[in-house]
């Protein structure tokens, strides 16, 4: 093994650790699903890195294990465990660690299809979910001593609220309740939950890590002790991150931080000109200055980027937005975020749809709110396009 790296543009180049006897520099697309013993007396495969034997491909790959290796580097953890997307990461960690009893605390904004997940988990194991306010405050007065889970998300999906880890890890005795974080929207690159306490980092990869809009992935970052619990279930569930995903993600990977960047200046760029429209009536972005989370992301960004996606409302109606969707010509109308081309969405018809109604209204998530995730075309373009959109 190479020897300790700590600087992130050299983790997302070659913090896989990969080399062949060819002298391959780039870890291949391993499609092999059994390896043979070496140990026949003891049914026991080639040993690798975290002490598991590479036996069969449900359990191991060495694609993917390459995969995971750059993904712990990033988030300063001991190790990673890919699976075959977001929603199979969060479903691992849930079952993993919830018994009946327990109760888990998440703010009332979060991916709504985790939403769905935890309501049918609490019904079949009597497990309580309570739904607080999307700030760190709420969510401290929200942990009791039945509570054995805070997930949150770094940064809210629709509205980009900026939730303040470091107030919940100096509030919270997080020997007593895992702080699970999915660190999607800021990634590695402006914030790193293990500083303040997260037990277990989740990251949909199909977002920023891939970067390509072409390959589905989930990964989980954590210490040694709880990878190796997930590692178990992962292995029981058969959610394992397949080889060709794993190489999509770690050729993604290598340009996470370059395009992270100029995503992040384009969005700031949108968001400015946005909040100057007269036809908009509020922008949600933490790099706006009058934002109300400004100063909670500039105290915990470890970088003045404020990532990819932007929000804001229409002065209108919801018919209203869909005119202004229906004459976008270079936006992409459709879900998800971190990939090169523009995309725009109506968050209370996709990704906030199953939030309770009740809790969209109070966050903001009204029927002309529109979600924009800010790809890599050339700036001018792309306020043109939503210029001459709303302008008609």
């Amino acid at each position: 093994m190479m020897g300790a790296l700590t600087k992130l543009s050299t983790n997302l180049i070659h913090g896989h650790e990969h080399k062949d006897s060819y002298g391959s520099h780039i870890p291949p697309i391993y499609t092999g699903v059994i390896y043979e013993y070496t140990d026949l007396e003891r049914n026991l495969a080639i040993l690798i890195d975290r002490g598991n034997y590479l036996r069969y491909g449900r359990e191991e790959n060495p694609t993917t294990r390459a995969l995971e290796r750059v993904v712990s580097k990033l988030e300063c953890t001991d190790d990673a465990l890919a699976f075959n997307s977001g929603m199979a990461s969060i479903s691992t960690t849930l079952l993993s660690y919830l018994k009946p009893g327990d109760k888990v605390v998440v703010p009332m904004e979060l991916y709504s299809t985790t939403f769905v997940l935890l309501n049918n988990i609490s019904s079949k194991l009597n497990v309580k979910v309570e739904k607080t306010w999307p700030s760190a405050e709420s969510v401290v007065n929200s942990v009791d001593g039945k509570t054995s889970i805070v997930f949150i998300e770094s940064m809210t999906n629709p509205t980009n609220k900026v939730i303040d880890v470091e107030y919940i890890y100096k509030s919270l005795d997080l020997s007593k309740t895992i702080l699970v974080v999915d660190n999607t929207f800021t990634t590695p690159i402006l914030l790193k939950p293990a500083k303040y306490g997260a037990k277990l980092i989740i990251h949909s990869m199909t977002k920023y890590f891939s970067g390509h809009n072409d390959a589905v992935g989930g990964i989980i970052a954590g210490r040694k002790e709880d990878i190796t619990l997930l590692w178990d279930w992962r292995k029981m569930l058969g959610g394992i991150l397949q080889p060709f995903e794993s190489y999509m993600i770690l050729r993604g990977l290598k340009t996470l931080e370059v395009r992270f960047e100029r995503q992040s200046n384009t969005a700031r760029a949108i968001a400015e000109y946005l909040a100057e429209n007269p036809k908009v009536e509020a922008v949600m972005y933490p790099g706006l200055s009058k934002d109300p989370y400004n100063s909670i992301a500039r105290k915990l960004f470890e970088r003045p980027l404020f990532g990819g996606v932007l929000s804001f409302r229409l002065k209108g109606t919801y018919d209203d937005v869909l005119r202004f969707f229906s004459k976008l010509r270079l936006i992409k109308r459709a879900p998800s975020l971190g990939g090169t081309e523009t995309m725009a969405v109506i968050p209370s018809k996709a990704a906030a749809m199953f939030v309770d109604p009740e809790h969209r209204q109070l966050l903001g998530i009204t029927d002309n709110l529109v979600r924009l995730s800010v790809g890599l075309e050339d700036v001018d373009d792309l306020i043109e396009d939503l210029s001459q959109a709303l302008n008609s």
